[in-house]
């Protein structure tokens, strides 16, 4: 009996080993799945992170340095030679000032009016937003908005009078205000339109919605055809109203009209669509309770429809605003940014120094419209939320 004593100790020893053998291993094991439960969602991220990174983040970088440098092609390859910020000094104060900012000539007396009335405007809308409590941030940004405010409104002033030219700038911010302005207003009555109980509304809502199917080069050639005063497809209807020596391209504003309505034609269907979901995703029964105690539909729409949909617009407004910085294949198409430049957006001119193969020059371009694009896009998004944030405190 005393020699089997021994024995059975081994063994108890032995499962006491594998046992803690056992328990080290499922501790590695629950380690190593910790691990990856903790990089997993790295490590699938990874590759979509790569691919910004490869189409759009590393592209934006090199087009900065670019924009920074003088780009020559020479026997066997290429140069950069590194220029500072020398592009952009031809933009705003050198031989590309005139296509830029445009032909600045001294103010006439009711361009003064103008800058007047609107620095006037600015400072009673400081002073209002003081009142109210805006934090200094906010007061901060509302400055700096109404020192743009009124740059701009120097500039248009500037080019508007006798002797002036609009440059690019200039005519991409009238494509964007005034006709995203434009599109919004056609687009929210057909919406309004077509949520009333109409016969053949289906039918229209179809119709509407055809002119965003088709390619922006498609509507500047179509557009480019009715234009046409002497062979397009109007060209008898243009003769009857005694238009039929009128050139749309021959003439700053015409050529600035004329992409601005090709524009409208194809973009009021974005908008029309967008603002019909909203329409018809509001709740029926307030319109009948405001019915019923005897509100006439402009107080409907004022009280009850405007401030249900004004969140879809700020989003609606954002999203098209930021498109229409970017338009360039109506201007070409259309009038080829005439005449002279006087329908060129900044796109266009962006790929029209391309075109020439100044490189340095186009990337400076197209910095000088992501400037843009973010300062009024970032000032439309806060002081969309400080409205917001102003009316919510309002309420009772």
């Amino acid at each position: 009996m005393t020699g089997l004593a021994p024995s059975r100790c081994g063994r108890g020893q032995g499962e006491t080993a594998r046992s803690s053998l056992m328990s080290d291993a499922a501790d590695r094991n629950d380690g190593f799945v910790a691990w990856a439960d903790r990089w997993s969602p790295r490590v699938f991220v990874m590759p979509a992170v790569l691919i910004v990174l490869a189409l759009s983040i590393f592209p934006l970088i090199i087009s900065l340095y670019l924009s920074l440098a003088r780009f020559k092609f020479e026997k066997g390859g290429f140069s950069l030679q590194f220029i500072g910020l020398t592009n952009y000094k031809k933009l705003l104060f050198g031989s590309q000032q005139f296509h830029f900012l445009g032909t600045l000539v001294p103010i006439a007396s009711l361009g003064w009016a103008l800058v007047l009335a609107v620095v006037a405007l600015l400072l009673l809308w400081l002073v209002v937003a003081a009142r109210r409590g805006a934090r200094l941030l906010g007061l901060v940004g509302r400055v700096l908005i109404s020192v743009v405010v009124i740059f701009l409104t120097l500039l248009f002033a500037s080019t508007a009078s006798p002797g002036g030219q609009l440059g690019t700038l200039g005519a991409t911010l009238i494509y964007v205000f005034v006709g995203v302005f434009v599109q919004y207003a056609i687009g929210l009555g057909l919406a309004l339109l077509c949520v009333q109980q109409l016969r053949g509304r289906g039918f229209f809502r179809v119709v509407f919605f055809l002119p965003m199917m088709i390619t922006p080069v498609g509507v500047a050639y179509t557009f480019r055809m009715i234009t046409d005063t002497t062979k397009g497809p109007f060209a008898p209807l243009w003769q009857m109203f005694g238009l039929a020596d009128f050139a749309w391209a021959a003439t700053a504003w015409g050529a600035r009209i004329a992409v601005m309505i090709g524009d409208a034609w194809q973009w009021t269907p974005f908008m029309f669509i967008v603002l019909l979901a909203a329409l018809e995703g509001q709740p029926r029964d307030q319109t009948e309770a405001a019915l019923v105690d005897g509100a006439n539909r402009w107080q409907i729409f004022r009280f009850i429809t405007w401030p249900a949909i004004v969140p879809v617009t700020l989003t609606l407004v954002l999203i098209r605003v930021i498109e229409a910085f970017k338009i360039v294949d109506l201007p070409n198409v259309l009038t080829n940014g005439g005449p002279g430049i006087a329908s060129e957006s900044l796109t266009l001119h962006a790929f029209m120094a391309w075109r020439t193969l100044d490189l340095g020059g186009s990337a400076a371009v197209a910095y000088m419209l992501l400037f843009v694009v973010t300062f009024f896009c970032t000032a439309f998004v806060n002081l969309a939320r400080s409205g917001a944030g102003a009316a919510a405190r309002s309420r009772p």
